[in-house]
């Protein structure tokens, strides 16, 4: 559904996105994660045709976003990581402008905007402000918005930011019900569990990418060992391994210890060093690598 080869785009001298490629099934959830600057927004404003490329292709359902934009946006919803609805205008007002926008017809427009009301859980909520609205709800409203025309592709550059968890939640409810409906979801987010919800994520970092592949693969295929071990003196734990060989990540929460090794057999030294120094690890044990793991080392290298 969405190609990107080679894609850059460059801003005077500075390279937003360098040389990405990646290419997006019809009707699965594919996720852009990585921190600020990655280049996630950029990203997604040159598949919804906002931006052009500086070099290389990028295309929608076969058409190239920069031939044939208009056909794009026929089929492609865009929602900002900023909330871009008018706050002075109701609910429905709001809906029935993008439907205007959109040219959804007359006679579709009162059930389709129902529907929607329904959809983001907001029929109690029609007369009220935008300006007015939490900022989950403000959220749902946007993708609502967003929803006006009915797109194939929907487009969502850090909806949950800065939402409470169980707006959070409320939200990626409302996204399985679209996936279910075989609608093509991109979604940037810094959230790595939200990532995990996703059929596939491509990691990114200073504007290239690093990694793309589903979750559990990712996971699957991280070349190193990840063990936790809890301590009353955690912090004098990572301290004594500052220099050990073969850590390529240590990091403490509170008791808890997490570390990631190049190979198991180091944990034997890395205990030898904590006796020595009289620390005390207990329940030291391999875990489950996450995605964050993955990330990390993945940045690192």
């Amino acid at each position: 559904m969405i190609t990107l080869d080679h894609l850059t785009k460059q801003f005077a001298e500075t390279i937003a996105v360098n040389d990405v490629s990646f290419n997006v099934r019809a009707g699965e959830i594919f996720g852009l994660i990585g921190p600020d600057g990655a280049g996630k927004t950029t990203t997604l404003r040159v598949i919804s045709t906002a931006m052009m490329p500086t070099r290389g292709r990028v295309s929608v359902d076969g058409r190239d976003v920069a031939q044939n934009a208009e056909d794009i946006k026929k089929i492609l919803g865009y929602m900002p990581q900023r909330f871009a609805l008018y706050p002075d205008l109701t609910v429905v007002e709001n809906l029935n402008f993008f439907a205007d926008i959109f040219g959804s017809p007359q006679a579709e427009r009162a059930a389709l905007i129902e529907k929607l009301l329904g959809f983001a859980r907001l029929e109690n909520f029609k007369t009220r402000y935008a300006k007015n609205l939490s900022g989950g709800m403000q959220k749902k409203l946007a993708l609502a918005a967003t929803l006006m025309h009915r797109p194939r592709v929907l487009l969502l550059d850090e909806p949950t930011t800065g939402v409470d968890p169980v707006s959070r939640r409320e939200f990626w409810d409302l996204l399985a019900q679209l996936h279910l409906d075989g609608v093509t979801i991109v979604i940037s987010t810094p959230y790595l569990d939200e990532a995990e919800r996703c059929t596939r994520v491509a990691l990114m970092h200073r504007g290239k990418l690093i990694a793309n592949d589903a979750p559990n693969q990712l996971r699957a295929n991280l070349a190193a060992f990840v063990y936790e071990g809890h301590s009353a003196h955690a912090r004098r734990a990572e301290r004594a391994l500052q220099k050990h060989a073969g850590i390529l990540n240590l990091n403490t929460y509170g008791d808890v210890i997490r570390l990631i090794v190049d190979d198991a057999a180091r944990i034997d030294s890395i205990q030898n060093v904590w006796h020595t120094q009289n620390i005390v690890v207990q329940n030291l044990r391999p875990v489950g690598a996450r995605l964050e793991d993955v990330f990390v080392l993945a940045m690192s290298r």
